[in-house]
């Protein structure tokens, strides 16, 4: 592996590790959010869930591709994760916060990425972090639009 692409799948690493523990806090606010959005909310929750497992996929075989080794233990995503556990979180406003909070979060990273990968004349890479820039984008409008 060159070191361009070294640098990218290292990213890329990263972002995996902060994806796990985005789906993990989904999970749990599907899991356990209450109240009168509770059905709303549970059957969103399902859906993100459920897009975030794809991304984690895509981000592991790209890491694959570029020639590097993707994390895939808790301890792994844990150390290298800069997102942080949502425990316990059963209130729905709260929940949608966090999903926004974590949106915004990764809508920097892409972008972030998104050089990285430009630099490195890595277009594969470029085209997912693009696609998912439009995704991450348009959903922290939505849950905006959902908070107001």
């Amino acid at each position: 592996m060159n070191t361009k692409n070294q640098v990218v799948a290292e990213k890329l690493n990263s972002l995996l590790a902060d994806y796990q523990i985005y789906y993990q806090n989904i999970r749990g606010l599907h899991w356990n959010v209450k109240g009168n959005m509770f059905f709303m909310l549970h059957e969103k929750y399902e859906e993100l869930y459920n897009q975030a497992s794809e991304v984690i996929d895509e981000i592991a075989e790209r890491i694959l591709m570029l020639g590097g080794q993707p994390f895939h233990t808790f301890g792994e995503y844990l150390k290298n994760a800069q997102l942080k556990e949502a425990v316990n979180v059963s209130d729905g406003k709260e929940g949608v916060e966090i999903v926004l909070n974590n949106t915004e979060y990764f809508l920097k990273r892409f972008n972030e990425i998104l050089v990285q990968a430009q630099e490195a004349g890595d277009e594969g890479t470029a085209g997912l972090m693009s696609e998912w820039i439009g995704f991450a984008e348009k959903q922290i409008w939505m849950l905006k639009s959902y908070l107001n």
